[in-house]
């Protein structure tokens, strides 16, 4: 789901201008810093402050965003909120994404907490052995490379013609946030939260031969309390999320 308000288009167009096949700029700046990460796993978690079973889900979650080789995001939905606590975190687009989700499986159930690894299998997400599992089968065939100086950040992405053309993603997110609940199933708890989606928007399409560069200019990019991007390539499926085939993270 693309969602827009008057200063995400602004920064869609930025970053729209900014999406040129371009051969690599090296920086100048003696501040460049390259960062080289080979994720295996995207593992995107459909939680709720409002659900009961959540809990022990977001605690792995912590887990899993820790470790190098997961791109670890969170998306909060908002169709518990009628229950007696409103998810601070929820919106109605991370909702419709994992309804999307379950269109392309040809499903029309969808859950919390559901923990959906590389856009292609889903687990629940408080079944430690099921993750594992999943995630010891995982891989990701695009390398991305990333460059940060001067505030600008860098995106390269590899070609590889055994995939089809696949779209760019751009998520923004809020690393951690502690959260007294004081209402509904979870009421007199306090939870951690990490990773917290806050934007989901498409940059533009990666090509199988050429693969993509794209430069960011993260003042425009992050604001209020995000503090870090995601990059995830997705393949699409009928108009559906298909299979992610490549991702990177960067976080101030």
């Amino acid at each position: 789901m693309v969602f827009f308000s008057p200063r995400n288009l602004k920064r869609l167009f930025l970053i729209a201008v900014l999406l040129v096949p371009v051969a690599p700029l090296p920086f100048s700046s003696a501040l460049a810093e390259e960062i080289r990460t080979s994720p295996n796993a995207v593992v995107e978690l459909f939680t709720s402050q409002g659900c009961a079973s959540c809990p022990p889900a977001d605690a792995l979650l912590v887990e899993l965003s820790a470790r190098r080789n997961v791109v670890a995001l969170a998306y909060h939905v908002d169709y518990w909120d009628y229950i007696g606590w409103a998810d601070t975190f929820a919106k109605p687009a991370y909702s419709d994404l994992q309804r999307a989700y379950a269109g392309s499986w040809g499903k029309n159930r969808i859950y919390t907490p559901q923990l959906i690894i590389n856009g292609s299998v889903d687990v629940v997400g408080s079944r430690r052995a099921e993750v594992e599992e999943a995630l010891s089968e995982a891989a990701l065939p695009l390398e991305i490379g990333l460059i940060y100086a001067d505030g600008v950040l860098e995106v390269r992405i590899g070609g590889n013609e055994n995939y089809p053309e696949s779209s760019i993603w751009l998520i923004t997110y809020r690393s951690e946030a502690d959260v007294e609940i004081s209402r509904g199933e979870n009421r007199g708890h306090m939870i951690t939260y990490v990773q917290i989606v806050t934007s989901r928007q498409v940059l533009g399409m990666w090509e199988p031969k050429a693969g993509a560069e794209l430069r960011l200019p993260l003042s425009d990019v992050l604001s209020g309390e995000s503090d870090g991007v995601a990059i995830v390539v997705q393949q699409q499926k009928q108009g559906f999320p298909g299979p992610i085939i490549g991702a990177a993270l960067f976080e101030m």
